[in-house]
């Protein structure tokens, strides 16, 4: 496999972060102000959070100021070290980083006993800290077939669902698309997620259904969300193409997607996960304004 394929959230946030660096000369004290007055009346039918490594030029601290002024709940995919940053501006975590390693995932036994140790002292931290969620991934195929790597992600998952049940928190494995930046990616597609949740068949292991992913990979966004809301624990945002803003200048309608979540009766979180791609405050201000439906 091409090395460009063993892709994770740390590689994509050091590009993510350097492009970053240069947009935020722009004051962080007027970003909170415009954050804040962007926010001023919330309807507040939705939690939102926001995905860390997109942000990842914004000292933690000072992104976390600036995004509970502009109303956001939360930054995830947070480190447990990194969790007490946020939770001291007032924030939560609503998805904490677990077996963080997209192509290296519960597809394949050999890795069940590390990601069951990583997966669990996530689910312990994650509980003593009040916080919903943990990510896991499914892994590459590597040729691999679509029963065998479900035989097998459910084999892994039953180890540490047990705990995730006892401690009330819910694992969720993220849909990623597997045509544009996750070549090979095996939990590529709702259907074959969906399945995986119904064989682990626990109500602490869901999908985490990425809106930007599943545009490129099935489209029909609203209708697979209303058919599957019983097995999505949380969702990601991001403007199709390019996975920048959720504005006017890509093809998704995301205040009529936000709706639909709504109307399921979803009380999670959904989680802000595109690059700007021009000042990052100003498009963090406006992205909670487009969800908050």
């Amino acid at each position: 496999m091409a090395q460009a394929e063993h892709w994770n959230r740390r590689t994509a946030a050091k590009a993510a972060g350097a492009a970053i660096v240069g947009a935020v000369g722009v004051s962080l004290a007027s970003g909170q102000s415009r954050g804040a007055e962007a926010a001023a009346t919330p309807k507040g039918n939705v939690k939102q959070s926001l995905c860390r490594w997109c942000y990842n030029g914004i000292p933690l601290d000072k992104l976390a100021a600036a995004a509970k002024g502009m109303g956001y709940q939360s930054i995830e995919l947070l480190t447990p070290a990194e969790v007490p940053v946020v939770q001291a501006a007032g924030l939560t975590c609503a998805m904490l980083s677990g077996a963080d390693a997209i192509n290296r995932g519960f597809n394949r036994k050999e890795h069940h006993d590390q990601l069951e140790k990583d997966l669990s002292e996530h689910i312990e931290f994650a509980a003593a800290n009040g916080l919903p969620n943990v990510i896991c991934f499914s892994g590459n195929r590597n040729g691999m077939s679509e029963e065998e790597g479900l035989e097998n992600c459910t084999a892994g998952l039953k180890r540490v669902v047990g705990l995730a049940e006892k401690k009330n928190v819910t694992i969720c494995m993220e849909l990623l698309n597997s045509r544009v930046d996750h070549g090979d990616y095996m939990c590529d597609r709702t259907p074959w997620g969906v399945e995986l949740a119904k064989q682990v068949g626990s109500p602490r292991f869901k999908l985490l259904y990425d809106i930007y992913h599943m545009q490129i990979m099935e489209g029909d966004v609203i209708r697979t969300i209303r058919d599957n809301k019983d097995y999505i624990g949380h969702y990601h945002t991001g403007g199709n193409p390019g996975r920048h803003e959720i504005d006017e200048t890509q093809e998704l309608n995301y205040p009529a997607i936000v709706q639909a979540i709504v109307d399921t009766g979803y009380d999670g979180y959904v989680g802000q996960e595109f690059i700007p791609a021009r000042d990052p405050l100003t498009s963090l201000a406006e992205g909670f304004k487009v969800c908050d439906v």
